[in-house]
């Protein structure tokens, strides 16, 4: 399977250390895991972070093509606090180099030569114009590409009308379920139970899949009018960090292997809640791991 995330990749900075994330980039980053391949579209600043980022990149295998080099900013960071219960909080300074994503018109080209089956794209980057635009020429470069939404809202980096535009082009959505309980007052649907929540978004928007995760309780899965909800499974966190990024990999490495809906969510769950015991975005992990985690 062939994926491009468009967004932000930056450094999570939490305590003294500092971890390469960003919602796209961790969700290549788990893809990539998975034996797919994820190309990340962004920008790095001139600086040293930006070096870091691309030798991180070339780590983990994403090859950094469509990964510019802005001197407008420098190198995004997340400035990150982490509660008792390893919740992360998110200051998020801007402008950043993600900011200001480009690509030529051979760059899209070698895009849409690649036939991807998913583009992935969040609200943060979308923000700005360039991103905002350059996913909607994306799309319409590619109207065959499914488009797969991971909302994840940021603290002063949403507005409704942003949210409601990038659920209309979207195949596929993502939340948590405190993002579910917002939307639901913005665009005035049900939140509870959450499988009305799910009928209601998929009634008004052209999603045939609607997933939303709750944490250690386990996730609600919608497609195509089927719906489950599947249990989270027991673990110690080290923080949550990149925990729904690896869960949004792993529902999507579920449908491209055509697995029972249930299968899918759970699958998801396992990664997700494996990644959370671990400290970063990206940790090493194996699917035996996954596989072997104990339900709650």
């Amino acid at each position: 399977m062939r994926v491009v995330s468009i967004g932000e990749i930056l450094w999570d900075v939490i305590g003294p250390n500092e971890y390469l994330g960003g919602a796209p980039f961790n969700i290549c980053a788990q893809l990539v895991r998975l034996g797919h391949e994820a190309k990340l579209v962004s920008a790095v600043g001139d600086d040293d972070r930006g070096r870091r980022a691309r030798q991180e990149l070339a780590n983990l295998g994403i090859a950094d093509e469509y990964v510019g080099t802005s001197r407008e900013a420098r190198t995004g960071i997340s400035e990150i606090v982490l509660d008792d219960s390893g919740k992360a909080t998110h200051s998020l300074p801007r402008p950043a180099a993600y900011d200001f994503v480009s690509l030529d018109a051979k760059q899209r080209e070698r895009i849409a030569n690649s036939n991807p089956r998913w583009f992935v794209y969040g609200t943060l980057s979308q923000m700005q114009p360039r991103g905002l635009e350059l996913t909607g020429t994306l799309i319409s470069d590619n109207p065959k590409t499914e488009r797969f939404y991971d909302v994840n809202l940021r603290p002063q980096s949403w507005t409704a009308d942003l949210v409601a535009h990038l659920l209309s082009l979207a195949d596929a959505v993502k939340m948590n379920d405190e993002e579910a309980q917002l939307l639901s007052g913005v665009l005035d649907l049900p939140h509870d139970p959450l499988r009305s929540f799910c009928e209601g978004l998929t009634g008004r928007m052209p999603a045939r899949t609607v997933c939303i995760t709750c944490g250690a309780d386990g996730c609600a899965l919608w497609h195509e009018g089927e719906y489950v909800e599947v249990p989270g499974f027991a673990i110690e966190v080290a923080d949550t960090v990149g925990a729904g990024d690896a869960f949004a990999a792993a529902l999507l490495h579920g449908f491209s292997e055509n697995w029972a809906l249930a299968d899918i969510a759970e699958f998801a769950n396992r990664v997700g809640a494996l990644v959370a015991s671990r400290a970063g975005a990206t940790p090493t992990w194996t699917v035996a791991e996954a596989t072997s985690l104990a339900w709650r």
